[in-house]
């Protein structure tokens, strides 16, 4: 029966067209996938060569003076992408995923991003994300809108439900048919982003694989209980169609639009400003007000105190470090409007599936809002972790070739993410059962309509 049912499915050009469109976007997809991990990857290679050119380089034309030249250095940080990114973008074509910081302030550099063409970001890109949470959705209610209403407006459903004892198994049939079909597009794609992307199958896949099936079968289940509504084609297009505008675009957008406003962001600009304010007013202020809130920061540098009052690099280093003190402020303010948008859009997201989607998927590829932001704090570590290395070599004028500096390497960030499986896929369940429980209930509760 089943083998009957899915050859008269498949035999309607509709749905091949559709299958193949739906085939079509997701291959275009990975290799768009495939093509930002080799840039990215490219960009981590061409960072390695030039630091260690610069380094090079500077080393011979400020050899006699270490201060001098750690002015100029800058050292590399490298968030790492693991090949699902390739997936799932995210915001990983908006936030670097490569730190270049100089032992200066900090706060001045860290918001430095690639220059990129604007229309490029506002249309985003069409990664494997995309096609699965806007284009699934619309392929799956084209093959079920009128699964059951077609076949009664054409006056053949009576006779099926006639001629079977249990005509709600046919029902269940003709979607079980539907969602194979999906299914095996579905497994096909993740089969080639395996091979195009060269992706691991960690516990990361697997749980990428499971939110994809989860997703379908909500959708299958927003599905069934619109055709247990017994309603005509017309009807259930319409309303399906508003359902998929809810949940893909009003929905999303109401909670954007509720994060914006109930947690304004200061602007990374605002925090550089201050920073450079900080350093720069600290030219005409007291040497003495500058070095006491200095050694209150690192009072393990108090045995370099120099007295003259000529220019010195302690005294200059003390300035940067002034100024990202006086932001201090500022830069932790937005990071806590971040965590914050983050918690409550992961909350409010458990009710809405796409957004839930997008976000969950983002953070299994490591390309959402919390990577970034764990970044964003390896590199405050990681400039920590320079300055208080340089810092008794400056203040002490050490020679510049008592550093060997070939051995400095860029550095890499490994976002260890641990997943929670409830968190994942519990409200995605709920959805199916709620939505495939209704439909059940409608379909028993109006057994003389089927």
């Amino acid at each position: 029966m089943i083998r009957l049912v899915f050859q008269n499915f498949i035999r309607s050009n509709s749905v091949k067209i559709g299958l193949l469109f739906l085939l079509l976007a997701g291959v275009i997809s990975l290799f768009i996938g495939k093509q930002f991990i080799e840039k990215q990857k490219q960009n981590i290679i061409e960072t390695d060569i030039y630091q260690k050119e610069q380094i090079a380089k500077n080393v011979e034309f400020h050899k006699d003076d270490i201060g001098l030249l750690l002015y100029y250095l800058k050292f590399s940080l490298v968030n790492e992408i693991p090949e699902i990114t390739g997936l799932s973008i995210g915001q990983r074509d908006v936030n670097a995923s490569i730190k270049s910081v100089s032992i200066l302030g900090l706060e001045g550099q860290k918001y430095d991003t690639e220059l990129t063409n604007p229309y490029n970001l506002l249309l985003g890109n069409l990664d494997f994300s995309f096609v699965l949470i806007f284009l699934f959705p619309l392929i799956i209610i084209a093959f079920t809108f009128n699964i059951i209403s077609e076949e009664k407006e054409s006056g053949t459903w009576r006779i099926v439900s006639v001629q079977s004892k249990t005509p709600f198994r046919i029902i269940l049939r003709l979607f079980l048919v539907r969602f194979l079909a999906v299914l095996m597009i579905l497994l096909f794609l993740i089969f080639m982003a395996i091979l195009i992307l060269s992706i691991p199958l960690d516990i990361a896949f697997w749980e990428f694989l499971g939110m994809s099936v989860g997703y379908i079968l909500v959708w299958f289940g927003i599905c069934f209980w619109v055709a247990s509504l017994h309603r005509h084609s017309n009807f259930n297009a319409v309303i399906l169609f508003s359902i998929w505008i809810f949940f893909i675009i009003i929905l999303p957008a109401t909670v954007n639009n509720y994060l914006v406003t109930t947690y304004p962001v200061p602007e990374a600009l605002e925090t550089t400003l201050k920073q450079r304010k900080g350093y720069h007013e600290k030219w005409d202020m007291d040497k003495k007000a500058t070095m006491d809130k200095f050694f209150a920061h690192y009072p393990q540098f108090k045995s370099f105190a120099k007295d003259n009052e000529g220019f010195n690099w302690l005294w200059y280093y003390a300035m940067q470090q002034m100024g990202d003190d006086e932001s201090a402020g500022y830069a932790k303010e937005l990071q806590q409007k971040l965590e914050q948008r983050t918690i409550v859009s992961s909350n409010i997201a458990r009710y809405v599936p796409a957004l839930h989607m997008q976000i969950q998927l983002n953070e299994i590829a490591k390309s959402g809002l919390t990577n970034q932001l764990n970044f964003l704090e390896a590199t405050n570590k990681f400039h920590e972790k320079n300055r208080l290395y340089f810092y008794p070599k400056i203040f002490n004028s050490e020679p510049v070739e008592s550093e060997n500096w070939k051995a400095i390497q860029i550095e890499k960030f490994s976002d260890k993410r641990y997943s929670n499986p409830l968190r994942l896929y519990f409200p995605l369940l709920v959805f199916i059962f709620l939505f495939g429980g209704l439909g059940w209930f409608n379909f028993n509760k109006n057994k003389r309509l089927v």
